[in-house]
């Protein structure tokens, strides 16, 4: 099966997720940035990696997700929420609706990834306290644990989920 993996990483989190994932995928594989607009028509799996923003996928690789047809599409992400939470399944759940319905969606992943302190920033700035995303205590403290994110278990899991992926489409 003749894969690629396509990136958009705004900080590097993501970027450093699909280097692990386009290895796991093929040992010579390297991800390929959404920005040069690679030609897919000739794989079989397009992997697309994206930053969360507002819920969803970021508007670089929402526009390449857009323009995918009679694909099969895996995707991974990383966000500054918790991978097990509802916010995290939801962002999945609104990525997979953007694509084509000549696409087959076969796997997703999510994996935290660190915030940059910019957005933290802006973030304190918009949302005064009461707001639903104001910078309460259980939010400073997901942010400053996410500093480290994506780690080396976010990796090893990736690696395991999209090795895996792999297996079972080509068997």
């Amino acid at each position: 099966m003749k894969s690629i993996v396509v990136v958009s990483s705004r900080t590097g989190n993501t970027l450093k997720v699909a280097g692990t994932v386009a290895y796991a995928l093929d040992e010579k594989m390297e991800a390929v940035k959404v920005e040069e607009n690679p030609d897919v028509s000739d794989y079989d799996l397009v992997v697309v990696g994206t930053w969360i923003d507002r819920g969803n996928a970021d508007k670089k690789a929402a526009d390449f997700i857009k323009s995918l047809r009679n694909k099969k599409v895996a995707i991974f992400a990383t966000l500054g929420a918790y991978p097990d939470s509802e916010h995290a399944q939801k962002c999945i759940e609104n990525i997979v609706a953007q694509f084509d319905e000549s696409c087959e969606v076969v796997g997703s992943f999510i994996c935290q990834g660190a915030v940059s302190q910019k957005m933290v920033d802006m973030m304190q700035r918009m949302f005064p306290e009461g707001h639903p995303h104001a910078m309460n205590e259980a939010r400073i403290k997901r942010l400053a644990g996410g500093k480290t994110h994506p780690d080396d278990n976010d990796l090893q899991n990736a690696r395991e989920y999209f090795m895996t992926l792999k297996n079972r489409l080509e068997s």
